[in-house]
């Protein structure tokens, strides 16, 4: 029962970033209103937290259950999916800082906070997100179906 927890968490967390990327993407247009740049960085934190939970239950599903490390870690498309998950990651950053200094912008008491050339470049980094995350489902896919499973040679 606990692995089909596992199981469950993992898929939610997955289409949970799925849907706060796209939120972001959405929000994030010229004109944001100082509701919209607060919006934004609690849904970039909700991100965050999804995320995490993508990774732990991803993790404990390569320790604990599934079909075992041995089936994950001989497979070269599981580490492409990983670097894929990373470089989402780390292209995250500029926009996660974009909406940190917005913020302390607005709590100093500033005006117009988000120039529109500084949105449409977090917005665009967002897109990017989006469009490299699309991919990890396939390589999920291609992963459980074996494909990429090394095989020895006798």
């Amino acid at each position: 029962m606990i692995e089909v927890l596992v199981v469950y968490l993992h898929f939610a967390a997955m289409i949970l970033i799925a849907v706060f990327l796209a939120i972001e993407y959405l929000i994030c247009v010229p004109g944001l209103a100082r509701e919209r740049v607060q919006l934004l960085a609690r849904i970039d934190l909700l991100y965050l937290i999804a995320a995490v939970l993508a990774l732990a239950s991803g993790a404990a599903r390569l320790v604990w259950f599934g079909k075992g490390a041995g089936f994950y870690l001989h497979n070269p498309v599981f580490y492409i999916k990983l670097a894929l998950f990373v470089a989402i990651g780390l292209i995250s950053i500029p926009p996660t800082m974009q909406y940190l200094r917005w913020m302390r912008a607005l709590k100093t008491g500033a005006g117009a906070v988000a120039a529109d050339f500084e949105v449409l470049r977090a917005r665009r980094y967002v897109l990017v997100e989006l469009v490299l995350f699309a991919f990890i489902p396939l390589l999920a896919v291609l992963m459980a179906r074996g494909i990429g499973i090394q095989v020895p040679v006798n």
